[in-house]
């Protein structure tokens, strides 16, 4: 079976209009996918974001006559339509099809993250076992890997650990299952802490070692370890509560930063912590060291 795709390249404000005139032309379904590969961080609560460049894909019946279809699309659009492309497209697994996109992957020397429908490389690793979500985090990008090569490199077993703004609570299950005694997640969006907690419990991370908060309920208690992978402006004007929140002598981990925003990342922990080289991977880095 065959099927007609509308592909249009759209901004996320021309998304609902477009996918309710889509749908009342016929589609089938209408999905979005990310048109460059563009981390999402911290979404507003409760909403759902786009990317910045999104391709909207409509599947129509294949004998769905596309000229005719454009023709109304504009009627609806009422102005000049996005950049399109109508194409044939063969009928496939799709659920096979996007988990075939998604593998075990290393991360230092211990640590494995593995998605729940593959068996794990290395048995006797850590072994994350983490799906994509709608909360950033999966170790696919350089900011999440960055924190999780140093997570896997540093001695973990029975501290405690903050992992500020922690999306799909990754690092916090890294760090748990690396050795960690307690974690504390914080996130500003609820479906963050509801991914998190999801991920703990797949990976048989007992409640009682786990806590979760939004960022104003979150206890002032300082960790022995902080992680943070925002981005560079949160990370600069939180940057006093970021270092009341680690112990002296404890550790901290920032990504989220382009490398041209080193510096002012620089400057505003140099005074607190002791820093260590720069990490870097694909034009972002890691900023991490000790509390003075």
């Amino acid at each position: 079976m065959s099927w007609l795709q509308l592909r249009l390249a759209i901004t996320p404000e021309q998304a609902p209009a477009l996918e309710d005139q889509l749908l009342e032309l016929g589609a089938v379904s209408v999905t979005f996918m990310d048109a460059e590969d563009q981390p999402i961080f911290e979404p507003d609560l409760g909403t759902t974001p786009l990317w910045s460049n999104t391709h909207l894909l409509a599947l129509f019946e294949a004998d769905t006559d596309g000229e005719a279809l454009l023709q109304h699309l504009r009627l609806l659009w009422q102005a000049d339509l996005p950049a399109h492309e109508l194409e044939q497209i063969e009928d496939q697994d799709w659920e096979r099809s996007w988990m075939d996109n998604f593998h075990p992957m290393r991360f230092g020397q211990r640590l494995w993250i593995v998605p729940s429908w593959h068996a794990a490389p290395e048995p006797d690793a850590v072994n994350l076992l983490l799906d994509p979500g709608l909360a950033f985090g999966t170790g696919t990008h350089p900011t999440t890997s960055l924190c999780l090569q140093w997570l896997d490199a540093q001695q973990l077993h029975g501290k405690t650990l903050i992992d500020f703004g922690c999306g799909s609570g990754i690092l916090a299950i890294a760090g748990l299952l690396l050795g960690a005694e307690h974690a504390v997640g914080t996130d500003i969006d609820i479906q963050a802490l509801e991914a998190s907690r999801d991920n703990a419990q797949r990976n048989q991370i007992a409640a009682e070692h786990f806590d979760l908060y939004l960022p104003e309920r979150m206890p002032a208690a300082p960790a022995d370890v902080l992680v943070a992978n925002i981005l560079a402006g949160p990370l600069v004007s939180l940057a006093p509560q970021l270092a009341s929140l680690v112990k002296p002598g404890g550790l901290l981990a920032l990504s989220g930063i382009l490398a041209e925003q080193t510096d002012e990342i620089l400057q505003a922990y140099q005074g607190d912590f002791e820093l260590d080289p720069v990490a870097e991977q694909d034009g972002w880095i890691r900023v991490s060291g000790k509390r003075r």
